[in-house]
């Protein structure tokens, strides 16, 4: 398993990433696995074979240039996140002569049948790759809006944390890297080698990064929106009309659901939808209200109703919220 770096390169996620494949090997080693295949050894490797710079100026030596010629059905190619936490700093790394011949890379190695993830923002290297076309993907939360706009013929699923697609996974934010190692782990060699790591490292096994989609982390500058978001917060304890959202933001319902896909890469209903259920995730690991009391103070009557969009939304149940 390789693992492709470029300057920029976050120091913490790509160490975490070696190490699970340190300790996967030395399991299986120890014979805490049985019949488990040792891991492939995992590298690291840059375009070019120099080292590179990390996102904390840390000078990082590789194990040599990324070589496809020995490469095929069977191997795996992964990136972790650059540095790129803006669309101008991703509209930057895009344009570098290293990350566009990583770019091309990427191709070659994908129509030879290896294996490429990516995670954080170096996803958005595997869809300017064009390898993301018509399949499904994640990406860090904060960055979904960016990465709809720009790669369309792809099918975002921001909430999950990763997502298989027909030999390309995707992780979301930076330490989501570890959540991709584990996830290949489990495809290559065993689903128990996988969990058996997570516990040993005390890593936790994240279906979903919804819960930590916090909208404090992506307002915008658009008074639109803030005043969309004041509104919602005012009235958590009943469910509000499009019309009236409207009203409160001065603004047609077109117009507000136009800045709202604009600025968040959302619909006005779930825009209220998630700052509820903010809400609500707040108060189920803060207090000791039941669920049925957390519905009602977030807008919902139907309790069984609150339990299900919350799952959906942070892919969890209340008890997982709580115990958390």
């Amino acid at each position: 398993m390789d693992h492709l770096v470029f300057d920029g390169i976050a120091d913490g996620p790509v160490a975490l990433g070696l190490e699970i494949g340190r300790a996967a090997a030395q399991l299986v080693h120890t014979g805490r696995v049985p019949h488990a295949n040792v891991p492939r050894e995992m590298r690291l490797v840059s375009v070019d074979g120099a080292p590179v710079r990390t996102s904390a100026g840390r000078l990082l030596e590789v194990d040599g240039a990324l070589e496809l010629r020995s490469r095929g059905r069977g191997d795996v190619l992964l990136l972790p996140g650059i540095g790129m936490a803006t669309p101008h700093a991703i509209e930057a790394a895009l344009g570098r002569a290293d990350v566009v011949r990583g770019i091309g890379l990427l191709r070659r190695a994908r129509k030879r049948g290896v294996v490429v993830g990516a995670s954080c923002s170096s996803t958005f290297v595997l869809a300017a790759a064009g390898i993301l076309d018509g399949r499904e993907a994640t990406t860090t939360w904060w960055l979904a809006p960016t990465f709809a706009r720009r790669f369309p013929r792809v099918s975002l699923r921001s909430d999950r944390m990763v997502v298989a697609s027909r030999g390309v996974l995707t992780a979301g934010a930076a330490f989501a890297h570890a959540d991709l190692v584990l996830a290949v782990l489990a495809r290559s060699v065993s689903p128990s080698l996988a969990h058996l790591v997570a516990k040993y490292l005390v890593l936790d096994e994240r279906a979903s990064q919804a819960r930590y989609m916090v909208l404090d982390h992506v307002r915008t500058s658009d008074p639109v929106v803030q005043a969309a978001e004041r509104f919602v917060t005012k009235n958590l304890e009943r469910q509000i009309t499009l019309a009236e959202m409207a009203h409160a933001t001065a603004t047609s319902p077109r117009t507000l659901a136009r800045r709202l896909e604009a600025a968040l890469g959302t619909t006005p209903i779930r825009f209220a939808q998630r700052i509820r259920i903010a809400a609500a995730v707040h108060l189920l690991e803060t207090t000791r209200l039941s669920v049925a009391e957390v519905a009602s103070r977030v807008g919902y009557a139907d309790p069984a109703a609150f339990r299900r969009i919350l799952r959906r939304e942070t892919g969890e149940p209340p008890s997982a919220l709580r115990r958390a």
